[in-house]
């Protein structure tokens, strides 16, 4: 794997995932209702619709993102030179 980044950027983080087609998605069965989406995750089409995910909006993303104080750590690209979609959501 090559070096991986983090960062708290909305529009670094927002420009990485959709240049992957990926999109904000929250995990079913996490939300505590009300505006509370629960736990977030980024899907990407390349992996199938996945049924355990839900599509959100960015700023409920975000929203949540800033509320559980998250840093987006990424790869750019793997070892061969394609454009990868590592990522994982870390605490500050």
């Amino acid at each position: 794997m090559t070096d991986a980044r983090t960062t708290t950027d909305h529009h670094e983080i927002r420009q990485w995932v959709e240049e992957r087609n990926g999109k904000p998605a929250s995990v079913p069965g996490t939300s505590k209702g009300g505006k509370d989406v629960g736990l977030v995750r980024i899907d990407f089409a390349e992996d199938g619709d996945d049924d355990r995910l839900d599509e959100i909006s960015w700023d409920e993303f975000f929203d949540r993102f800033e509320e559980r104080q998250l840093a987006f750590l990424y790869q750019e690209q793997k070892a061969n030179g394609e454009p990868s979609t590592f990522n994982k959501l870390v605490l500050r």
